[in-house]
């Protein structure tokens, strides 16, 4: 049996070692979370965690609230924050991806498979709604084609579903609109 658990140990060790740190970490936190093993903090953690500043203990509190129910399916999340428009409702899905699958960067189509499996319904046009949530600050370019949640668009999901306070969040966090491309008028004449 302890030899079946370290051959068990050194395939992880063999696969995980030819890998970035951050790529390493999000895989083993995806095993564990696809697990549901509940890890328990080292006894440095703990103890560090006792003595926390106030910003420190703020954020802990937001990331209790939001991403440590990794549990939570993206129908019960919709069904949570309650998103009244296709916009919101993108947005939603994109914090979702972000915070519950650690998929920060995705595609429309990432988008659309998760509204499915949310049993919502079909967005007429999935890659119009991106752009609209987009066009209202949700969400911005990541490169490649690829999207991410904006701040503006974390605060207003995280506020959900208080529509006041989601409604307030949009106002501390100031969403920079393009300017209109000016088009220019062709005047034609009709002379001869």
């Amino acid at each position: 049996m302890a030899d079946e658990n370290v051959e068990v140990l050194m395939t992880i060790v063999t696969a995980l070692k030819g890998l970035n740190p951050e790529v390493q970490r999000r895989t083993i936190q995806a095993v564990v979370t696809f697990l549901g093993i509940q890890l328990e903090p080292s006894p440095k953690e703990a103890s560090n965690s006792q003595i926390q500043s106030p910003t420190n203990e703020l954020s802990n509190r937001k990331e209790l609230t939001f991403s440590k129910n990794r549990d939570m399916s993206p129908k019960e999340f919709l069904r949570e924050k309650a998103p009244q428009r296709d916009i919101e409702r993108v947005a939603c899905l994109a914090y979702y991806l972000t915070h519950y699958r650690d998929v920060p960067h995705f595609k429309t189509i990432d988008i659309s498979t998760l509204n499915t499996e949310a049993a919502q319904p079909k967005f007429s046009n999935t890659a119009v709604a991106v752009d609209n949530s987009a066009k209202a600050g949700f969400l911005v370019p990541a490169g490649k084609g690829m999207k991410q949640i904006s701040a503006a668009g974390e605060a207003f999901i995280q506020a959900l579903p208080d529509r006041e306070a989601a409604k307030a969040s949009q106002s501390t966090t100031r969403i920079k609109k393009r300017p209109k491309k000016a088009t220019s008028r062709i005047v034609k004449s009709n002379s001869k």
